[in-house]
């Protein structure tokens, strides 16, 4: 082991770093994966694994690229290979899908909370309006109210008028 000069700073390790873009390669991945979840892939995928079986089964041994007999070795690698790339890509676009699932889940629940702080304020206002309008006047009561006044000063009036009346009278008669 070496002996190193400067020890104020940790050890570095030596090893290949190797770097990429988590978010372009996520995107990358989500593209395969809606492209291989797609029905027109599968038939495109179909015919080209009939095509494949056709021209190694029906041509003569000397034309065959990936003969019956060896148990079409190639399509098999072909297939093996596709598939251990594709599943991997697939799981790399559903968890970059669960995490924006997640977070639209986290906003939704914060929107939903401060629509029910809002909905439970403005019902305590609207109970506040209920409370302040209970006492308010209304205008029948209003009516009712200047009629039993304006009968009250008319009495009171008719009893002017007649203690006005008797007190003429007996001025007059006092004089007499």
């Amino acid at each position: 082991m070496k002996r190193r000069n400067d020890l104020s700073q940790p050890r570095r390790r030596r090893r290949l770093d190797v770097s990429y873009d988590a978010d372009a390669f996520g995107k990358f991945s989500e593209s395969i994966a809606m492209l291989l979840g797609t029905a027109r892939y599968l038939v495109w995928q179909t015919i080209v694994i009939i095509v494949w079986l056709l021209f190694n089964i029906l041509p003569p041994a000397d034309w065959q690229f990936d003969p019956w007999g060896r148990g079409l070795v190639l399509l098999t690698l072909v297939l093996s290979l596709q598939a251990s790339y594709a599943a991997p890509l697939i799981l790399l676009a559903q968890n970059r899908q669960e995490r924006r699932d997640r977070a639209a889940a986290e906003l939704d629940r914060q929107v939903a909370e401060r629509t029910q702080a809002d909905t439970e304020f403005l019902a305590r206002e609207i109970a506040g309006v209920r409370l302040a309008l209970a006492d308010v006047v209304t205008g029948e009561e209003l009516r009712e109210q200047l009629a039993g006044l304006t009968s009250a000063i008319e009495r009171l009036e008719a009893q002017l008028g007649n203690s006005d009346e008797q007190a003429h009278h007996d001025s007059v008669q006092s004089d007499g």
